[in-house]
């Protein structure tokens, strides 16, 4: 027996996007990666970086701040209840404004995803989807 999946048997576990919005609007921080954070940046996203009080603290400002983004911590961040600033409503369907430039931890983001089991498990929080293809694989180079 293989030791990989089937592509066909991985679309059979991952539902296709039905354009509710639901995961536009439930996760409210998305890792970007150093290349994609000016760009969300030009488009009106809204981005952030992961910082505690003792890392300021203890580095400094700025310091901490170069170093949280050489490791990740960069995120695109949703500040109200109303989800992501690049959602979009037409006819009862959402749509991403960006979706051909969206963000690599956005595209691997599959609908299935955004149910009550998901959701237990990443606890709200998308980043941890970070470096998977949709179907949780690791992503390669484009």
């Amino acid at each position: 027996m293989s030791d990989t999946l089937e592509t066909a048997t991985l679309n059979t576990i991952f539902q296709q996007c039905r354009q509710c919005g639901t995961c536009c609007r439930q996760y409210r921080k998305i890792t970007l990666e150093q290349s994609e954070v000016d760009f969300i940046k030009k488009m009106g996203g809204h981005v952030g970086i992961d910082l505690s009080l003792r890392e300021i603290r203890e580095k400094g400002i700025n310091r901490a701040r170069e170093e949280a983004a050489a490791t990740g911590k960069t995120f695109m961040i949703h500040p109200d209840g109303r989800g992501c600033v690049f959602l979009q409503k037409k006819n009862d369907k959402h749509y991403c404004k960006i979706y051909h430039y969206r963000p690599r931890s956005c595209q691997g983001f599959r609908c299935n995803m955004a149910d009550n089991s998901m959701m237990s498990l990443i606890g709200g929080d998308a980043y941890l989807l970070l470096g998977q293809n949709s179907y949780g694989l690791p992503l390669t180079e484009k």
